[in-house]
């Protein structure tokens, strides 16, 4: 599926969804929106502060590993029509879910396995972020 291929101009447009809802939390236009607000955007259960499941905190601690703070997260616990937005608009159907520019990245499991062969340094440096993991190492090299 072509998800590159969208013109950023649908993401503004408040029209009536042919895709049900007309613009509830759970449309396609307004999962749209929230996946296009900040270049890092996870949809999980709970907070950062607070993750609700097991899969969501090892999210937030990838993000935090790599000195990403500034990001935006969605609880779909607090949203019912949320959570199944988000699972129909990536045709993924488990949460957590991260979106780095826009993007469908993937879940826990994706994440952590960029994390470890070293592609989130390299999608993070793509979204202008530095990863702290870059300079831990360059700490290490010191020693």
């Amino acid at each position: 599926r072509g998800r590159a291929g969208r013109p950023l101009s649908q993401a503004a447009g408040e029209g009536g969804g042919a895709e049900g809802g007309g613009g509830g939390s759970g449309s396609r236009e307004a999962v749209e929106r929230l996946v296009r607000e900040h270049p890092v955007v996870v949809f999980m259960k709970g907070s950062p502060a607070q993750p609700l499941c097991g899969f969501s905190n090892a999210v937030v601690q990838i993000l935090r590993l790599h000195g990403v703070e500034d990001y935006r997260a969605h609880d779909v616990l607090q949203d019912p029509d949320l959570r199944q937005g988000i699972k129909n608009y990536s045709n993924w159907p488990t949460i957590p879910q991260v979106y780095l520019n826009g993007e469908f990245v993937g879940g826990c499991d994706i994440l952590l396995q960029m994390h470890q062969n070293g592609d989130l340094v390299e999608e993070l440096k793509k979204l202008g972020i530095r990863s702290a993991l870059l300079d831990a190492e360059k700490d290490q090299e010191k020693k």
